[in-house]
């Protein structure tokens, strides 16, 4: 299985991209993984929120196969423990899927087509962090995930 994480538009903040560079570095030693940006939307500051949403829902297609499983990061979504999440990837690698793909969107969420696509919805927590810290936040944990399956010493209970 390959893990993929799609994200909208590139981290402005330095100190976000040097920790997101770090579990870059530290989740292929586990699995696949990919992480593509989608470029921000040109002129979007003409376009309503929901004519932004539907834009970005159009490249957002554009990267997703059929076969791909997709969960957005969504405030909505189910919320897990970090074991709670490395059990699910692991149900997930033994399901035979061949990539699960994880989606952070734009500022204004999701437009209803990339909703319709969704195998799922998953939240990070009951606060609002800024679409690039999730990235770091995600990241983190996918990392975390892996050392649980995998027995390694990372995380505490």
């Amino acid at each position: 299985m390959k893990i993929s994480l799609l994200v909208i538009g590139k981290t402005d903040e330095d100190y976000l991209q040097k920790g997101v560079e770090i579990f870059l570095k530290r989740i292929p030693h586990y699995i696949l993984f990919e992480m593509k940006i989608i470029a921000d939307i040109k002129n979007s500051k003409n376009l309503s929120e929901e004519q932004q949403k539907e834009k970005e829902g159009e490249l957002i297609l554009q990267q997703i196969l059929p076969s791909d499983e997709l969960f957005l990061l969504d405030e909505q979504g189910m919320e897990a423990s970090s074991v709670e999440f490395a059990r699910f990837l692991e149900k997930k690698m033994l399901s035979g899927i061949k990539r699960l793909v994880f989606l952070i969107g734009g500022p204004y969420g999701f437009s209803a087509n990339i909703y319709s696509r969704a195998t799922g919805k998953i939240s990070l927590s009951k606060m609002t962090f800024s679409h690039q810290m999730v990235r770091l936040i995600f990241v983190e944990q996918l990392y975390r995930a892996f050392t649980i399956i995998k027995g390694e010493p990372y995380h505490h209970q």
